[in-house]
């Protein structure tokens, strides 16, 4: 009885070569229907990614390296990059600085409101530029009774805003900002709330926990958020022009450049900047990508 049960036991472990064969026939059939699923998937992706290609290469092959230079070297232009710079760091501090505080309250209360919170925060995303623009510029000149913002702001604290520099920033933070508040929503939603709830039985208050637990741990994201709102700030257009003009050696930055530039028959120049708009927007997604590596690692 016991020879015959081993015996049974080495017949059951034994492989069929025809139950192989059709495993591997199986597995063969399916490596060779992944083919066409990588085709037709490539085949849609490479599209739009040729497209990108083409678009960048189209402006390359337009314009030559002494009318690059030419144009870069143009008082108006050297001018626009200075308060593009400014002003695109200007608005990405700012952003970081309110969607801090707003993205983590987001990601780890539940109150009254906070669903409207949320989609009020999405607003300045989904809203048309010009439209931002001019909700900006009717929000400094409404006029309640006697009273108006833009002219409180001239002739009680002589810091005009419209037509000026700050509404460069104003109108950049005001997309911008949203962008940081997502980013960093993610972050704190990416962290576990555990280590701030035992410093709390540990006898710290909840800004304690804050500063001394999640703000560290957050760091990388408010970087990537930092990074995210200057590039956003740096594609603004509507808003600015709108809000802010785009008077030259004045309110004119990069991205009104191309419209003036443009607007006078000055093609070579306006691919001159858009070129150098985009070098500025790949070396911050390079930052961008390469602070997502060191996340993951």
């Amino acid at each position: 009885m016991e020879d015959r049960s081993v015996e049974e036991r080495r017949r059951m472990t034994r492989t069929d070569p025809h139950r192989e064969g059709s495993k591997g026939i199986a597995s063969q059939r399916t490596r060779r229907s992944d083919a066409p699923f990588f085709l037709v998937m490539g085949g849609i992706s490479s599209c739009f990614l040729l497209l990108i290609l083409l678009l960048l290469l189209a402006d390359v092959l337009f314009t030559s390296w002494s009318d690059f230079s030419a144009a870069l070297r143009k008082p108006e232009i050297l001018a626009a990059m200075r308060l593009t710079l400014l002003s695109c760091t200007v608005a990405a501090l700012l952003s970081v600085w309110v969607a801090t505080p707003l993205g983590y309250l987001l990601s780890r209360f539940k109150f009254p409101g906070r669903i409207l919170i949320d989609t009020l925060v999405d607003i300045p995303i989904v809203l048309p530029p010009l439209v931002l623009g001019l909700s900006l510029l009717i929000l400094f000149h409404l006029s309640i009774g006697q009273w108006q913002l833009e002219s409180f702001l001239r002739d009680r604290l002589g810091f005009p805003v419209t037509f000026r520099w700050p509404a460069v920033v104003l109108a950049q933070f005001s997309v911008a900002c949203a962008f940081a508040v997502r980013t960093m929503r993610v972050t704190f939603d990416q962290m576990s709330p555990r280590c701030e709830e035992v410093a709390r039985t540990l006898g710290c208050s909840r800004a304690q926990a804050f500063l001394h637990i999640a703000l560290p741990q957050a760091w990388r994201g408010m970087i990537a958020a930092m990074t995210i709102a200057w590039a956003r700030a740096l594609g603004e257009f509507g808003p600015i022009l709108v809000f802010a003009g785009a008077t030259r050696m004045k309110t004119e930055v990069l991205s009104t450049t191309v419209f003036l530039e443009l607007s006078i028959g000055q093609l070579d120049a306006a691919v001159a900047v858009s070129l150098l708009m985009v070098v500025m927007a790949m070396a911050v997604l390079l930052i961008l990508r390469l602070l997502g590596a060191g996340v993951a690692a």
